[in-house]
């Protein structure tokens, strides 16, 4: 398979982050965190940090499962396959025997 783990993980924390900064936003003049968390509105601060995350993630994972080719749609694959094909140095993989 072609999935790279980091794009559902990338997603998960991107969405549970936007709606954790949404929250935070919406009860930001809310009482709640003046008695609970010293007046700081945890739960924007940790919604930017998971969203943030999450955007790293499937960044990196788009840029991962962009950057696999198979060797002939290079140029440097092609003359390898070409070098290899001339010198007797290609060869299948073994195949299995079920």
């Amino acid at each position: 398979m072609g999935l790279d783990v980091r794009l559902p993980i990338g997603l998960m924390f991107a969405i549970l982050g936007a709606l954790l900064v949404l929250y935070g936003f919406a009860t930001g003049g809310n009482e709640m965190y003046a008695r609970h968390s010293l007046g700081i509105n945890i739960n924007s601060w940790w919604g930017i940090v998971m969203l943030a995350f999450g955007v790293i993630m499937l960044l990196l994972g788009r840029r991962g499962t962009s950057a696999m080719h198979p060797a002939e749609t290079s140029p440097e694959g092609r003359i390898i396959e070409e070098i290899e094909h001339r010198t007797g140095l290609e060869h299948e993989p073994p195949r299995r025997e079920h």
